[in-house]
């Protein structure tokens, strides 16, 4: 079996490409780390900057534990030919105001289910990047996307 032979990739285009892939992928995967155990599940981000990603949850959820035991999280976005981003960063309780409102704002499907941005049971994850990658398909080879600290 021949291995596919990847197209070049530009180092000045990783940036756009890697949005591009975001942009396509509305259900990336979020690991995180239980106990010992790694876990993953489909998220829906509820805001994107840049590559800093905001995800909401319920307390209830048992990913909330995992987070609070150990915050580092990697996100994997991965569009419909193959081309994926590794966010991979530490999972923070996002806690002003304004923003937690933007959100709310923007987001009917929270409104839905839970009524209010002030419900106990809301937190919302912002993710803040330590490393993005970016990769072409089956190239198995990862390109680093500059982010800002």
């Amino acid at each position: 079996m021949n291995q596919p032979i990847p197209e070049p990739v530009s180092p000045e285009d990783v940036p756009r490409l890697a949005h591009e892939v975001i942009q396509d992928d509305r259900f990336p995967v979020l690991a995180s780390i239980d106990q010992d155990t790694p876990r993953v599940r489909p998220v829906s981000p509820v805001k994107t900057e840049e590559f800093t990603v905001w995800v909401a949850n319920l307390k209830s959820y048992h990913k909330t534990q995992e987070i609070a035991a150990n915050p580092k999280v990697e996100l994997c976005y991965v569009n419909a030919k193959h081309d994926q981003v590794r966010i991979t960063g530490v999972a923070l309780v996002e806690d002003r105001e304004s923003l937690i409102d933007e959100i709310w704002t923007s987001n009917p499907l929270l409104q839905h289910y839970l009524g209010s941005p002030d419900n106990p049971q809301l937190v919302i994850y912002r993710i803040e990047p330590t490393q993005v990658r970016y990769m072409k398909e089956w190239a198995l080879e990862y390109h680093e996307v500059a982010i800002k600290l």
